[in-house]
C-alpha cells in the first residue's frame, strides 16, 4: 500500500477493533471505497489479525495509537502477460 488514510485514535478505553471500524467508517465515508488494509504499531497489536474484511498488519514506521488505512494493492498481471505488439 502506497497511498492510505492516517487515523489517530488514542482512546485505549475502545478494543482495537472498535477503532479500526471507526477509522474504517470514516475511511468509507471520505473516500468511496471500503479500506481493506490498516498498518499499525507493532505495540498495538503483535502479531497480523483481521476486523471483517480488513487485514490488521504490525508496521514499525506507523505511531503509536496511529492507524493506516487503504486498500489492499491487487497483483499486477502485467509482468505475467506477455507484452502486445
Amino acid at each position: 500500500m502506497e497511498i492510505g488514510m492516517l487515523w489517530f485514535d488514542s482512546n485505549q478505553a475502545s478494543s482495537i477493533a472498535d477503532r479500526v471500524e471507526a477509522a474504517a467508517t470514516y475511511y468509507k465515508e471520505k473516500y468511496g471505497r471500503v479500506a481493506t488494509l490498516c498498518f499499525v504499531h507493532p505495540s498495538t497489536l503483535a502479531k497480523p489479525s483481521k476486523v471483517g474484511n480488513m487485514q490488521i498488519r504490525p508496521m514499525d514506521t506507523v505511531l503509536p495509537n496511529h492507524f493506516w488505512l487503504g486498500v489492499k494493492p491487487e497483483p499486477s498481471t502485467d509482468e505475467a502477460s506477455p507484452a502486445k505488439i
